[in-house]
């Protein structure tokens, strides 16, 4: 891969200062964090600082390393200002997701950068559905737009079953914002490939089904 972009290479290192902050300080965690309860009482920021907060040194890695990988490809078709749209766009439509599925959980706390690299991930598959992805422990390679789907279902599954300690909403969320926001800022896409921007849909329709009929 060629030289990253000077403004991808602010967001990774933004969330790596701001990470490293949160893992030696825990007030500085507990201040900035997603919590319902928090957010129900006014503050807002959380919403955003959130997204710059880890776990711990995996968690940061993992999420860091598919931004590595997939912002190029978004920046390569839209430039600086409209990847930041999506970035920062997903991130405040991932936790949005959370909130929702979430309101009158008031201890529900939740950090990471993953709606928004959800929501870039989205976006790279909508430019370049042709991509081929390889995940640990499968040998051959995968279309993007099968990974896009299959990603979205995992996380209606993990929302319907809580699965794990991971905010599966989240990250459909952010996908779903990276989805719509890349679309806006790039109607051509309709004229290109129709047919892949409604199968990249599916996931997002069986999720508001799923909802209207209180099965989530």
């Amino acid at each position: 891969m060629g030289t990253l972009d000077i403004v991808i290479i602010i967001i990774i290192g933004a969330n790596i200062l701001m990470s490293l902050k949160g893992f030696n300080d825990f007030s500085f965690f507990e201040k900035y964090k997603f919590n319902i309860g928090g957010i129900r009482r006014g503050e807002q920021i959380r919403m955003l600082t959130s997204g710059f907060l880890h776990v711990d040194m995996m968690h940061l890695f993992f999420n860091m390393f598919t931004l590595y990988f997939f912002a190029p490809v978004v920046v390569s078709f839209f430039g600086n200002v409209k990847f930041l749209i999506v970035y920062f766009g997903s991130l405040l439509v991932g936790n949005l997701f959370s909130l929702f599925f979430h309101k009158d959980e008031y201890h529900y706390s939740a950090v990471g950068a993953s709606g928004a690299v959800s929501g870039v991930i989205y976006a790279g598959i909508l430019f370049r559905p042709d991509m081929s992805l390889y995940l640990m422990f499968i040998p051959i390679p995968i279309p993007a737009y099968i990974f896009g789907i299959g990603y979205l279902l995992y996380s209606i599954f993990g929302m319907k079953n809580k699965i794990g300690n991971i905010g599966h909403d989240a990250h459909f969320g952010g996908a779903v914002g990276g989805y719509i926001i890349t679309l806006i800022l790039a109607p051509w896409l309709f004229q290109e490939n129709l047919f892949m921007i409604g199968l990249l849909a599916v996931p997002i329709i069986i999720l508001f089904i799923l909802q209207r009929l209180g099965k989530l």
